[in-house]
């Protein structure tokens, strides 16, 4: 007998677009401690993200960036357990990546309640992402920004195959960029 639970069917993650109608979802979410931490090193911080206006924020999905609510099947009902960002680095309007290559996507990954966390979600909701942004062919890599002092999450992204590609400033924050090359992901499935 296990001491572990056993993980849900792959089948039980599912990724979804959000909508206008999951913005207070996501501003609760925000005020988490595990998801402050994951979006800054200020140790006063008492929202992720700077507070971001989610209602405006989803309001204009495009191919450029838009976001996916990851949701969990529990006896029958879809439960939201976490959001992805999706954006084209090249092509995002307001140049948070800067000058970089085209046909590139970068992902932004959280989970919102602390009861998802260690179950195995977030690598099958980055698993769903990465095969969505590969299943275009011009997609050649896809890159990450987590916090330089977010080692947990550098485990998390190299276990699934993104490499270190150096540190680099976002604005106020100190992170340790990751790229998966098409190559890459395609060899390890």
């Amino acid at each position: 007998m296990s001491l572990y639970s056993p993980l849900p069917a792959p089948s039980a993650v599912r990724l979804r677009p959000a909508t206008v109608d999951d913005a207070d979802l996501l501003a609760g979410w925000d005020r988490e401690p595990h998801v402050i931490a994951c979006s800054t090193d200020d140790p006063d911080a008492d929202i992720a993200f700077g507070g971001i206006e989610w209602r405006e924020e989803l309001s204009d999905p495009s191919e450029v960036s838009f976001y996916r609510i990851a949701e969990l099947a529990q006896d029958g009902v879809w439960r939201p357990i976490g959001v992805m960002q999706v954006i084209d680095p090249h092509l995002e309007p307001t140049h948070y990546w800067g000058e970089i290559e085209p046909n590139l996507r970068a992902l932004d990954i959280w989970i919102g309640p602390k009861d998802a966390l260690g179950h195995g979600y977030g690598t099958r909701m980055m698993t769903l992402a990465i095969d969505d942004c590969f299943a275009d062919p011009k997609v050649t890599a896809i890159v990450i920004d987590p916090l330089a002092s977010n080692t947990d999450a550098h485990r998390f992204y190299q276990r699934l195959g993104f490499e270190p590609v150096g540190r680099r400033m976002f604005d106020a924050d100190d992170c340790l960029v990751h790229r998966l090359s098409r190559q890459r992901w395609e060899a390890r499935s």
